[in-house]
């Protein structure tokens, strides 16, 4: 119950705090429809961002931070609305299940679940449906990796990249020295890493007590990270999850896959998208931006 409470505390400061920093900066002339999707588990909400035209358009299914546990499509519209008028891509952003009420692996069976309806139906709202991309920041970037490795399997080909913002790839323990030089954030502490990890694994059905890796949930952690399409990787230097992301980049490239890595001197977690339209965030969408055009005129 303490574990439930305070998700919703979080919640709530979280969407206030994002929707004052992005307040009268939205792109609003970007069309946003809204529909639920079926799954074996239930109904997934997305919303479909549209750039101005008729399309056909590239594809970003985006997938939200927050630790498994905090985030939603309403604390998220500012990014998605800025990516989708940065990258003239179509933006399916994904409301997964989120723990404590849905351990692991409920969010990236969602993800799985919400690429495959993008596939079969974004042609209806003017999409290509063979240039899709899978891109999430923190525990969404974490999301977005198991998806894409998930998508090897099941959907061959469909997802032609990946970026992946201050990506989730490991678990807290025995963590790393961004995790140390970065304790105390700001933005995001050690301490509330730990909460989020422990929260996303607790009463998972497929973890054994005392079990903190798993193939859907610590990518970092896999053997099998070859045959992924091109990455573009984003960290943050005052972060502790940046080795996570610079660490998964250079596994990636270990086994001979495609990664543009950047660091972003002196940022910290969730310059992209939480604080609003920043330097960092202006520069970050021109820099996903231009290589999503360059991945998709290949």
């Amino acid at each position: 119950m303490k574990t439930k409470i305070k998700a919703a505390v979080i919640r709530r400061v979280i969407k206030a705090d994002t929707l004052f920093r992005w307040l009268g900066k939205t792109a609003k002339h970007i069309l946003v429809r809204k529909c639920d999707i079926e799954t074996g588990h239930g109904r997934i909400p997305l919303r479909i961002y549209q750039p101005p035209g008729d399309g056909p358009y590239p594809v970003v299914v985006y997938y939200h931070g927050g630790g498994w546990v905090i985030g939603d499509l309403v604390v998220y519209d500012p990014l998605c609305r800025d990516l989708c008028n940065h990258s003239d891509c179509i933006v399916v952003a994904v409301d997964y299940r989120l723990a404590p009420e849905h351990p692991f692996p409920a969010a990236p069976e969602d993800c799985l679940a919400a690429l495959k309806w993008t596939y079969e139906h974004i042609a209806q709202y003017g999409g290509l449906p063979n240039s899709i991309v899978v891109a999430g920041d923190s525990a969404g970037g974490n999301l977005a990796a198991v998806t894409a490795l998930q998508a090897r399997e099941c959907l061959p080909g469909v997802v032609k990249g990946q970026v992946l913002i201050y990506p989730v790839t490991d678990h807290y323990d025995p963590g790393t020295p961004s995790y140390v030089e970065n304790a105390k954030g700001p933005v995001l502490t050690r301490n509330l890493m730990v909460w989020f990890w422990d929260t996303y694994l607790q009463n998972s059905p497929l973890l054994d007590v005392g079990q903190t890796r798993h193939p859907r949930a610590t990518p970092l952690t896999r053997s099998d990270l070859n045959d992924l399409p091109p990455t573009l990787l984003l960290t943050a230097e005052r972060d502790p999850l940046r080795d996570d992301g610079a660490n998964y980049a250079a596994r990636l490239q270990q086994y001979d896959n495609e990664v543009q890595y950047s660091l972003y001197p002196g940022a910290c977690h969730g310059f992209v998208g939480l604080q609003g339209a920043n330097p960092d965030h202006n520069k970050a969408m021109e820099e996903i931006s231009a290589w999503l055009a360059a991945l998709f005129i290949r």
